[in-house]
This record gives structure tokens, sequence and C-alpha cells, in this order.
């Protein structure tokens, strides 16, 4: 629970701050949204104004499901009207950043230099494209965000109603893949600390249930999979297809389901011109500092790569290629 030790940061980030902005990353999923909804509550208790900025124009059904049923009880804004909330004193704003640490991967680079005061609270490693002008509480122990922004429920002894505990616990069992990767006594704690507050178990499935086309769609990729010194599964999507982020996440985790296999990489095409590789891994392969090498990140058991201008088959030889120097 290194965010209890580490509270005197926020406590000195919130001191003196009227405008409080909270951005996770670009793709939203129930870990990053539910710990900004968790935080936002923290703030209420402490009488402060926050904003979610939020600039994705679609969403997984889960986090649809979470922001139609929560109209108008979270304030959200979009990053191009943050002109108009920030505070004409520059030290009276700031910015919490979670569920990512690194400036590629938020919401809006735009709001990353508008604002001066920030705040990262993470669960990844850091790397490379970490924000460097800011305050950081990272715990790569964590299962996720959400545990963390629960530890700090329990501490503040904020009391929160049951749906927004049931959002937090729905990113816990999303980013342990129900409790089956990255899991410690800590993380069923916070379950259990949430359950306590009266988090549904019901609904988290409710919020996690899949849409069925993308579902097949994901499943196309389990029909490529190949196997590399037994231990290693990856595969890779038809250059027609488009994906998203978190589909190919998904698939990443389901590997690590087969017989044998400790690690798994998954590479699809996730825009345009974007070709993106979703990692996982049981904890014997370090995900982060693999994805470092290709210009990506994450930490122990799980990570991303996204390359800009290439193609599906460049990118799987430069893994391979990797991969090959990482175990002679």
């Amino acid at each position: 629970m290194r965010i209890i030790k580490e509270r005197k940061k926020l406590n000195k980030a919130l001191y003196g701050s009227k405008n409080i902005f909270l951005m996770a990353h670009k793709d939203l999923d129930l870990d990053a949204l539910g710990s900004q909804v968790g935080i936002s509550m923290i703030l209420k208790r402490k009488k402060k104004k926050c904003y979610i900025i939020i600039d994705d124009k679609k969403h997984e059904m889960g986090v649809e499901k979470v922001l139609r049923e929560l109209e108008g009880c979270i304030e959200v804004i979009n990053s191009e009207d943050i002109d108009r909330y920030l505070n004409p004193r520059k030290n009276k704003n700031l910015l919490i950043i979670l569920d990512t640490n690194k400036s590629d991967l938020v919401q809006s680079k735009t709001v990353l230099s508008k604002i001066e005061k920030k705040l990262i609270i993470d669960h990844h490693d850091i790397g490379k494209s970490t924000i460097k002008n800011a305050e950081k509480i990272i715990d790569e122990k964590a299962s996720s965000t959400c545990e963390m922004i629960t530890n700090l429920i329990e501490y503040y002894d904020v009391d929160i109603e049951s749906y927004y505990a049931t959002i937090l616990l729905s990113g816990i069992v999303l980013d342990t893949n129900n409790y089956t990767l990255n899991t410690t006594a800590d993380t069923y704690y916070a379950s259990y600390y949430l359950a306590s507050l009266g988090a549904s178990a019901k609904k988290v499935q409710y919020l996690l249930k899949q849409d069925i086309e993308e579902y097949t769609e994901r499943q196309k990729l389990l029909s490529a999979i190949e196997t590399i010194d037994g231990k290693i599964a990856l595969t890779k999507a038809s250059s027609n297809t488009q994906y998203r982020r978190e589909d190919l996440a998904k698939v990443a985790d389901t590997l690590l389901f087969f017989n044998n296999i400790e690690v798994s990489f998954v590479i699809g095409k996730i825009g345009k011109d974007k070709i993106g590789i979703s990692a996982r891994s049981l904890g014997n392969y370090d995900i982060n500092k693999i994805m470092s090498k290709i210009g990506g990140g994450g930490d122990m058991n799980s990570g991303a790569a996204v390359f800009e201008d290439s193609t599906i088959s460049k990118v799987e030889q430069e893994l391979k290629k990797l991969l090959k120097e990482e175990g002679e």
C-alpha cells in the first residue's frame, strides 16, 4: 500500500489547488475510469471541485455503461474546452493523471502543456516517455489504479455509494483478469473492503459483459497462434481488420490460459497507420523490459507498444528478433 505512505504528495498537490482536472490514458477502460471516479469521491469529501477529461470518441461497452449511468453525477469535459475551466492563477490548477505515466498515452498532450502542477497515480513502471515534470505515486505491485484509490478511500474514511464501489471493483477485476494476474493479498483486501461498502459482484459482471460481434472478431486472432520455445504464444491479426487496443489486450490475457504458456504477444492494426502489440506475462518474463526495447512500456506483467507507419509483418519480425536475443 505504497500510496498510503506517499499520501503526503497528494495532500501537497491538493493544498491551494482550486481547479482540479483528472485525466487517464486514451481508450479508457474500467480501471482508468474507475480510478477517476474514485478519486473524485475523495476530492468531493475534501470539498474540491474537479473535472474528468475525456476525449475518446468511442468507448468500450463497460465504460459506455458507466458514463451513461453517471451522467449528471460527475462533470466530464473535453480537452478542447480546458481554457474555460482553468483558473487564471496557474498555481491554482492541478492535473491528476491516473492509470498511466506516459505522455504519449494520455487523453490530451495539450492539457499536459497547459497545467504546470501535476500528480501521477499509477501502477505501471516508468519508462522513456514517462512524464517528467510531475510528482509521482507509482506502485508497480498494485494490481490496478483502482486498488490504489480504494486504499485512499479507506484511509480517509470516505463514505461512497455502493455503485461507486462497484465501479472500483470492476477496475480491479478487469486488470487482474478475474484475479488470475498480478494479484496479491492487498488486492483481495481492497476487493473485500469495496464489498463491505456495497460493491456488487453481479453488477461487476454486467459492466464487464462483452459484445458478441466484438468477441467473435477477437476469436479470429486465436486461429493463428504460434508458440516459441513452448512458453511464448504469439498471434497476429489480418491487415484488413482494425482492432481496439483493449481487444488485443483481452486476447493476450486469454493466451495465458493455455497449457505451458508463460508470456503472450498479440499484434494487430489499431489505427489507419498504427500497429499495436499487447503483451502479458505470468511473471517469469519482464514485459516492461521487453516492450521498452521496442519503444513501448508497461509493468512486469503487462504492456504494449505502438508503431507508426509500419506493417504487421515488420512488427512481427522485429518482435521475434528481440525475443530471440532475449532467449540467447
